[in-house]
């Protein structure tokens, strides 16, 4: 199973909607905020490891050459 953006942006909306329920209250609420918190918290590091990746494809891109191996992160 791969994971995209795109599945990344659906599970974020989940958890809004989650957050949204107007039934939680309470200890539910306060778990589910907790929850909220430790998913943004993954989400942000994807993110930053897909910016990473995405600016060494670019330095690979720009200053490719024959001794200059392509890091095995950026394989596919």
């Amino acid at each position: 199973m791969r994971n995209t953006l795109g599945d990344l942006n659906n599970h974020l909306f989940a958890q809004l909607e989650r957050l949204s329920d107007e039934e939680l209250n309470g200890e539910e609420l306060q778990e589910e905020i907790e929850r909220s918190k430790a998913v943004t918290d993954v989400a942000n590091r994807i993110i930053s490891n897909g910016a990473l990746v995405l600016q060494a494809q670019k330095f690979h891109t720009e200053y490719k050459s024959k001794d200059l191996e392509k890091p095995k992160m950026l394989e596919g």
